[in-house]
């Protein structure tokens, strides 16, 4: 959606759209009343299958109920071309042209309107608006931001604005080396970039229960408030540091370390430090709702078949990232995409004959038979079995910290592997999915073109690279700015880079982020 807002909101401000809103809003999303709750509960239901639940949206050009989870009311406004809907549970309107939800004045200000006579129906008032809903249907007593008099006093004093433009620089700050310490700088320029961690930290989300001496989110707070503060000297992380030695001990002394290992450590660290218990369940593999977990934590679904019997053991476990394996040369090790050669998924082609991140993602995902000397006790033979295993993406997370391509090769010497491989700025993790897996055949998926299904679909932000050998090699990391502006961070040193640049690199991390997200 442009920042002019959305274009087509204009075809459904006709006649008496305003009424027909708040008939809406009164009927079927805040219902104040018992009247109308009572109503709600028996009209909503998706016209498709029939279902109260999954995320119900009404068209706002016709009477027309649909689950947003389960793509109804997508396929709805894609054969009737309308174009919006309204969430039933939030309240939000969505345009399926923009793919996404939409501010509109007009429209918010009846929304809220609505929203304090439902509240004052049931003898309490709350003015909010895109908060969580609890039981009454209209809302928990959250209220979305709005500037009291002192801070719009202080904002009259003060009319010097600081403005992001396509050309600012803020938030890019180069980092001191503090001896062999380049595998932390690059980490913590990934991070810092990362957009909804850079949105928790500089709203001031974190509440600290320890020392703030000892705590490493503190430390990454005050870490993300001098990246952003728009100072352009190098900064110099010694707390950070500091810390890291403190609290992962294997880590400390000025050897060089592995940028990988640093990540690991740091997410584990600031999980501990930051752990929400709210009582409120988490929707993440790893049953946490600290901002970590909400953002890196994915699951991955472990399938073991027995081969006698083919009676499936599925288990599944959180990750935050994901290793893959390197050919021991450049020779394609999966067999490529339907088409022969020049054919291309995820915008990877195979014309040189380069090994691609897709690739390594087929092998990661493809059943792996595990050999006499792995046999399992199968539960419906009662007995020890041959058995094959494959790997695939339960849940995916928000940040996809993943693709730590193995640098090493685990025989007498102990060396790096030099393959090359190419990467995209976006990526479709569909093929590799469990829901996805009836749908591949020998390891090869046929993509469908769904204009509305983006809910796998990730963008690059970050790429850590390192050179030289395993024992003396040094990490630099390209981070994306803005749209197609892309920077390359070398310790205190920060130039511009092009977009050929990054995808020409030797990507050892890359960091993915979710194009659309789902409205919780």
């Amino acid at each position: 959606m442009s920042p002019a807002g959305c274009p087509h909101v204009n075809g459904f401000k006709v006649d008496n759209w305003k009424q027909n809103l708040r008939v809406i809003y009164q009927c079927f999303v805040w219902s104040g009343s018992a009247e109308t709750r009572k109503r709600k509960a028996k009209s909503c239901i998706c016209h498709m299958c029939g279902a109260h639940l999954n995320r119900l949206h009404s068209c706002l050009s016709c009477v027309f109920f649909g689950c947003f989870t389960k793509k109804h009311i997508h396929e709805h406004a894609k054969n009737k071309r309308h174009n919006l809907a309204v969430d039933l549970l939030y309240g939000g309107i969505y345009c399926f042209v923009c793919q996404d939800y939409i501010y509109d004045k007009d429209m918010e200000q009846i929304a809220k309107e609505e929203q304090r006579k439902a509240w004052k129906l049931q003898g309490s008032f709350f003015p909010l608006f895109n908060a969580s809903v609890g039981p009454s249907g209209v809302g928990e007593k959250y209220s979305t931001w709005e500037p009291t008099k002192r801070e719009l006093e202080l904002l009259r004093h003060n009319p010097k604005r600081r403005k992001i433009t396509t050309n600012c620089t803020i938030g890019l700050r180069g980092l001191i080396n503090l001896g062999n310490t380049c595998f932390m700088n690059c980490i913590v320029q990934a991070l810092t970039h990362t957009p909804l961690l850079r949105d928790f930290f500089l709203s001031d989300r974190h509440k600290c229960e320890m020392q703030s001496n000892s705590c490493l989110v503190c430390e990454m707070s005050q870490l993300f408030q001098e990246f952003y503060s728009g100072h352009r000297s190098p900064h110099i992380p010694f707390r950070l540091l500091h810390l890291v030695w403190t609290h992962a001990r294997h880590l400390a002394g000025y050897e060089q370390q592995d940028a990988h290992e640093f990540l690991i450590a740091a997410l584990d660290v600031l999980h501990r430090h930051c752990k929400d218990d709210n009582g409120k369940k988490a929707n993440n593999p790893n049953n946490c709702n600290c901002i970590i977990d909400q953002i890196f934590t994915g699951g991955l679904q472990s399938d073991v078949t027995c081969q006698v019997c083919h009676g499936v053991s599925t288990t599944i476990d959180p990750f935050w990232d994901i290793s893959l394996d390197l050919p021991g040369s450049s020779t394609p090790f999966w067999p490529l995409s339907p088409g022969g050669d020049g054919s291309t998924l995820n915008g990877e082609s195979h014309l040189s004959g380069a090994t691609t991140l897709t690739d390594c993602l087929r092998r990661f995902t493809r059943p792996e038979h595990l050999g006499s000397s792995a046999k399992i006790k199968c539960s419906g033979c009662h007995s020890y079995q041959e058995s094959t295993k494959q790997l695939t993406m339960k849940k995916l997370p928000i940040v996809a910290s993943l693709f730590h391509f193995k640098l090493m090769s685990y025989s007498k010497l102990r060396r790096k592997i030099p393959t090359y491989v190419s990467f995209p700025l976006e990526l479709d993790m569909t093929p590799f999915m469990a829901s996805s897996k009836e749908s591949r055949m020998n390891g090869q998926y046929q993509q469908s073109v769904d204009v509305f299904n983006n809910d796998n679909k990730y963008s690059l932000f970050a790429v850590v690279n390192h050179q030289g050998t395993l024992e003396s090699g040094h990490y630099t990391t390209f981070i994306r700015q803005h749209k197609d502006q892309w920077f390359k961070c070398d310790d205190a040193v920060i130039t511009k880079a092009s977009i050929k640049d990054v995808l020409d690199s030797e990507g050892y991390l890359l960091f993915y982020h979710k194009q659309f997200l789902e409205y919780e």
